[in-house]
C-alpha cells in the first residue's frame, strides 16, 4: 500500500499570485459605538444634521393647536411665578401660623418642610437654615420651624407653634429615643 502524501507534491506560491488575487473585506459593524461614530461621521462628511432631536415629531398638526400650546405654555409659567402678596396695610393683620416639625434624626423633616414650600410657592430650596415663611393667600401666612432632636428644644418650640407634626420612620415605629 502506498501512502497518498507520496503522489502529492508541494510546489510553493508564487507570493506575486497571492497579492493578485482580491481580499475580502471586513465585516462592517452595524451596532455599537464604533457604527455610531462611523454614520455620525458620514453625516458631517454629507453636511447633514448631526443632533439626534426630531424637532418636527412634537410640531402640533394644525396652527389653532400651535396656538393652544403656546397660551397653555404660557398660562403655567405666569401660574408659576404668581405668588399671592400679603395686604400689608393693615395693622391688625394676623400673625402666620407657626408649624414645627419635630421626629428625629433621617425620618424627612427638611424633605416635608422643602416639599411643602416647593407646593406653595413653586420654587425649590436647597438648605433649611431657621425658620422658613411661606405665603399661602392674602391674609395667611405659614412659618415652618424644624425642631433638633433636644428635650430643651422640643420644649421651647411647643411654647410657641400653633401645630406641631410629629415624624415618624415607618420602619421603626415609635421607640423611646422617639
Amino acid at each position: 500500500t502506498q501512502s497518498t502524501w507520496d503522489d502529492i507534491s508541494l510546489v510553493p506560491m508564487d507570493p506575486a499570485a497571492a497579492d493578485s488575487r482580491p481580499a475580502k473585506p471586513h465585516h462592517k459593524s452595524s451596532a455599537g459605538r464604533k457604527a455610531e461614530k462611523r454614520d455620525l461621521a458620514d453625516k458631517k462628511r454629507r453636511g447633514l444634521s448631526t443632533d439626534t432631536h426630531n424637532f418636527k415629531a412634537f410640531l402640533p398638526t394644525s396652527g389653532r393647536n400651535a396656538q393652544r400650546r403656546e397660551l397653555r405654555n404660557l398660562d403655567r409659567e405666569q401660574h408659576r411665578l404668581h405668588v399671592p402678596l400679603v395686604d400689608r396695610s393693615d395693622p391688625n393683620s394676623v400673625p402666620p401660623i407657626i408649624i414645627g416639625v419635630v421626629g428625629p434624626p433621617k425620618v424627612g423633616k427638611s424633605t416635608l418642610i422643602r416639599s411643602l414650600v416647593k407646593h406653595y410657592t413653586k420654587f425649590s430650596m436647597a438648605e433649611i437654615t431657621g425658620p422658613v415663611t411661606v405665603v399661602t393667600g392674602k391674609s395667611r401666612r405659614i412659618t415652618f420651624v424644624e425642631c433638633p432632636n433636644e428635650l430643651n428644644a422640643m420644649i421651647d418650640l411647643a411654647k410657641v407653634v400653633d401645630l406641631v407634626l410629629l415624624m415618624v420612620d415607618a420602619s421603626f415605629g415609635f421607640e423611646m429615643d422617639t
